[in-house]
């Protein structure tokens, strides 16, 4: 093999283009350029259901113009080697004998992949790749990206076809039962079934979607993504705890209302909760309230989207961020504030926390025209209001994409 070419210093531009991916596999692995393939994997907002997917909720989500790719060639033998333009270090594994989870190793994402798609598929030969993809500021769900990224990649060295919804499960079980994350298919979903400039709606209960195209084609907003700077891994945070909650309040309502069903919050009828809501108190009570506003805000924002009502849609968007605040209680002080700054920026229609608010980034959607003042705006705001973080804040200006796949 020849020798590896330089890998850029945190913080500096990288240029992420397929075309220096593909020449970086080649000058690192010694193949030709014209055997290796790039899966892309865009990165997603979602702007109505947030935190419900878990509960099997209804959703929607866009994919970005913006995506994490894995540049590859299949390997000779059963040998995974990957590198990584943004993280330090090779990961190396067999095929026959892959490594459990690694506590903060980037790696896991290819061992996860590797293992949950030997479940159901036979994998005779590895990939050696590089893997590259910068807005890991949280929130984005880099974390999937990559996941489906990988999957396609070794999907694609094996010649095994695996159908979109078959590969929102696998990815999901990476997450799920790999990673020890207890998401539901949100992520997965809008990763792979998005199409570009459309609204995709989930329903996470039968796994069923639809992609629902603006009126007339147009639709009436840019996306404007904000990095509070704040990073914590997710499996760090009270995620899992909420969900245990969220199970409690439906647990006790459908004692209430005498019935058996898996306590998940959408096994609650939306009568049984306004009749027996007064039975819950604290926490499980919150995440009820949020749970139960959230469906009604997806279903009056997919109305909203149908007429080409982007005033109405943001401010769905909004009060389900305050609703994120108030009754799921997730949200750092940073990205309080960061979706405060937003929603006060002048051609903003609604903003809240992307992802599930411990850290990361929040999504604005925000009048065109106003785009690139109001990003200016919101950051030199933000920043004099949280100094410590002032180096790591941005501000990027994104569009939708379509979802993941190969070239």
């Amino acid at each position: 093999m020849q020798k590896e070419p330089a890998r850029p210093r945190e913080n500096t531009v990288v240029d992420e283009s397929p075309e220096r991916l593909v020449e970086w596999v080649a000058a690192r692995y010694g193949v030709s350029g014209a055997s290796v393939r790039v899966a892309r994997a865009p990165y997603r907002i979602c702007p109505l259901g947030a935190h419900i997917d878990h509960q099997l909720g209804t959703v929607t989500a866009m994919a970005l113009d913006r995506a994490v790719q894995v540049a590859f060639v299949p390997a000779p033998s059963r040998e995974v080697r990957l590198s990584s333009l943004d993280f330090p270090g090779e990961t190396c594994f067999d095929l026959g004998q892959i490594p459990d989870r690694q506590p903060g190793d980037w790696g896991n994402f290819a061992r996860g992949a590797a293992r949950i798609l030997q479940r159901d598929y036979r994998l005779q030969r590895g990939i050696w790749g590089v893997t590259a993809g910068r807005l890991d500021a949280g929130g984005l769900s880099s974390s999937a990206a990559i996941s489906v990224a990988l999957l396609l990649a070794m999907e694609q060295a094996n010649g095994v076809q695996v159908p979109p919804e078959k590969n929102v499960e696998l990815a999901l079980a990476i997450e799920n039962d790999y990673l020890g994350l207890r998401i539901g298919i949100l992520d997965q979903a809008a990763i792979l079934l998005s199409r570009r400039h459309e609204l995709t709606w989930v329903d996470c209960r039968d796994r069923s979607h639809r992609c629902i195209a603006p009126p007339g084609g147009e639709w009436g907003f840019a996306i404007l993504i904000a990095s509070s700077g704040r990073k914590q891994a997710l499996v760090g945070t009270d995620y899992n705890r909420r969900v245990d909650e969220c199970a409690a309040a439906a647990e006790r309502l459908l004692r209430a209302a005498g019935r058996s069903a898996p306590p998940v919050l959408r096994n609650v009828r939306a009568e049984e909760y306004a009749r027996h809501r007064h039975r819950l108190r604290g926490a499980p009570a919150r995440r009820a309230e949020h749970f139960f506003g959230e469906m009604r805000r997806v279903a009056a924002g997919v109305d909203a989207w149908r007429q080409g009502d982007w005033l109405q849609f943001g401010r769905l968007v909004s009060e389900s961020g305050r609703s994120s605040i108030e009754n799921y209680e997730c949200g750092c002080p940073p990205l309080v504030d960061l979706v405060q700054v937003l929603n006060a920026t002048p051609g903003v229609l609604g903003a809240r926390f992307s992802g599930a608010g411990f850290r990361g980034c929040c999504l604005a959607l925000v009048d065109p025209a106003a785009a690139e003042t109001a990003a200016e705006q919101a950051i030199r705001e933000y920043r004099r209001r949280q100094p410590e973080l002032a180096d790591q804040a941005w501000c990027l200006i994104c569009q939708s994409g379509p979802g993941a796949g190969l070239r």
